[in-house]
């Protein structure tokens, strides 16, 4: 008899509303063996108290400050390797932003199923990270049908929230 393992997925975004649109997913978490990875901020630590050792913590950085943004973006690149590879998903799944970036290419490069949600914030132009992420999504999906225009190969998803 064999037993139906569970899939691996790794849930990233940086903090704020990105964080709260992924935080709607959390329906969903116990069908996977889930990882939730997030930007370390006050707001969100009690993620921790709710979710245990399945939650890691990135540096926050701000693009108001260059130059620390930067070091706190290459740092986060070299943890996001350590991450990937210590969870090695089935499927990473982002609302974005740049937290979520580099982890999605180094799952595709090493197999990882790459689940794109663009943000509800956005009705009617790309974000960035959507734009780097749409040429590596498996699945890349949007909340407001006008975004189909913009994201032809996307599916039409509705609200999160």
């Amino acid at each position: 008899m064999s037993v139906m393992k569970k899939k691996r997925v790794l849930f990233i975004s940086s903090t704020g509303g990105h964080l709260s649109e992924m935080m709607k997913l959390s329906s969903c978490f116990d069908r996977y063996e889930y990882y939730i990875v997030t930007e370390k901020t006050k707001s969100n630590l009690s993620l921790r108290d709710k979710y245990g050792k399945r939650v890691s913590f990135l540096v926050y950085g701000t693009k108001d400050h260059l130059f620390s943004y930067i070091f706190k973006l290459l740092f986060n690149c070299i943890k996001s390797i350590y991450l990937y590879f210590k969870i090695h998903p089935d499927y990473i799944i982002t609302t974005g932003t740049h937290t979520a970036g580099p982890i999605c290419y180094f799952g595709k490069i090493f197999g990882s199923r790459v689940i794109y949600i663009e943000t509800f914030a956005n009705i009617t132009t790309k974000t960035i990270t959507g734009k780097l992420i749409y040429p590596i999504a498996d699945l890349f999906v949007v909340q407001w049908k006008s975004m189909l225009e913009l994201y032809p190969k996307a599916k039409f998803g509705g609200w999160i929230f």
